[in-house]
């Protein structure tokens, strides 16, 4: 078998994989708003890709749409080719999606490892709420194991409500690997972050982005141009542009309405 012959199998085999997430053709209105507009996309399974846009474009309403918080006004969405429309949001940690929202989203007079360790006994034990402690150690090491994960291990009994905010954003993070998702959906991860804990927390989605298929929705495109593998462009709640950071960045399009260059 020549060069041409193996790499005409490779790129057959490359478009012959499924997405993992498809949205076709979804439109969402509140009133008589429309925040999305006919939005198509695919996700590949196992990439970094990061939803991008300037305020307003529609970016929260499309996380919320994609995550199952709002059942689209028009249009269907796939995940790994099952028609998970209207799904009931609960429903998506079960079928292997979880998120991460922008506003943090703890148990704060819980201490960190309690947080983790219900989020993983509702995931494991969902009717035996009422085990004993001492019945749980498995679960107990699987929340040391995801608070190691996320960099919290010193904060194990700490509060979350004591925890710095980066920290808190983290310990959600650590509460959505419980689910042990296949897909896991970040809506603007770094908001409200030191400069410092923003670094820490987009070294954990590059790291985590090797694990699993990670999008993320920001609106910081500097900070997810040299991080994503794609980028998904979005503009007055419709679809703007898509492709690697380099097609992003050479798009005439993109830097004119995002970027305000001609």
């Amino acid at each position: 078998m020549n060069n041409d012959t193996i790499h005409s199998a490779a790129a057959a085999t490359a478009v012959a994989t499924p997405p993992i997430l498809e949205v076709d053709h979804v439109s969402q209105k509140f009133g008589n708003f429309q925040a999305l507009n006919d939005v198509s996309v695919r996700f590949e399974a196992g990439k970094l890709t990061a939803i991008i846009g300037p305020n307003g474009a529609g970016k929260s309403t499309f996380f919320n749409v994609v995550s199952g918080a709002f059942a689209p006004t028009a249009g269907r969405i796939r995940f790994q080719g099952r028609d998970i429309t209207g799904l009931a949001s609960h429903e998506f940690a079960r079928i292997g999606i979880a998120k991460s929202f922008q506003i943090t989203n703890v148990f704060k007079q819980l201490s960190a490892h309690e947080n983790v360790r219900v989020a993983a006994q509702m995931r494991r034990t969902r009717f035996a709420l009422l085990r004993p402690r001492s019945a749980m150690t498995e679960l107990i090491d699987r929340a040391d194991a995801l608070l190691a994960r996320v960099g919290l291990t010193a904060s194990r009994d700490k509060p979350a409500g004591d925890l710095a905010h980066g920290q808190q954003r983290s310990l959600e993070v650590a509460m959505a690997l419980a689910a042990e998702p296949t897909l896991l959906l970040m809506d603007e991860p770094t908001a409200g972050m030191s400069p410092e804990e923003t670094t820490v927390m987009m070294d954990l989605i590059t790291s985590l982005a090797t694990e699993r298929t990670v999008i993320l929705v920001e609106h910081k495109m500097k900070l997810v141009m040299n991080l994503c593998q794609r980028l998904i462009v979005l503009h007055h709640g419709e679809l703007l542009a898509e492709g690697t950071p380099d097609d992003i960045r050479s798009n005439a399009e993109v830097r004119r309405v995002y970027l305000g260059k001609n």
